[in-house]
């Protein structure tokens, strides 16, 4: 089936940028996208946007702030070695008994925090609309 025009010349370049930038399973822009809308990730690297804090640390304030209140301990650790993976994320160790690690943003890990920020303020400002959109799509399902 042919596409009109103005669809295949978006689709085209839309393949064309997928083909720059990857669309294997592997591709950055797949995992980075699908990291930020798992349960934890998001909220972790805002958190860390405020500054170093040690794991401990770490998991109260997530535990505060969650509505699931409860993160485990393996699960945290996993989430921060992901974004560490993708230099999000920087851990530091001291040589001290028992070692102290603490956890920060890298420059990077920043950015993608702003950035974040910023789809986290659109969905907030845009809430009351998707919740009439979501009324009026249940509304009409049950008919």
């Amino acid at each position: 089936m042919a596409l009109p025009d103005d669809l295949e010349s978006g689709m085209a370049a839309l393949s064309a940028e997928m083909a720059r930038y990857g669309h294997d399973r592997e591709a950055p822009v797949r995992e980075v996208m699908a990291r930020l809308g798992d349960r934890w990730s998001t909220l972790v690297l805002i958190v860390l946007a405020m500054g170093e804090w040690r794991h401990a640390d770490l998991k109260r304030a997530l535990v505060r702030l969650s509505s699931e209140q409860a993160i485990s301990q393996r699960v945290l650790t996993l989430k921060l070695r992901s974004l560490e993976r993708d230099g999000f994320v920087l851990r530091t160790a001291t040589d001290h008994v028992p070692p102290r690690v603490s956890y920060t943003l890298t420059p990077l890990g920043r950015e993608l925090s702003v950035q974040a920020r910023h789809l986290i303020d659109w969905v907030n400002a845009q809430s009351e609309a998707i919740r009439i959109a979501r009324a009026s799509f249940d509304a009409r399902e049950e008919d």
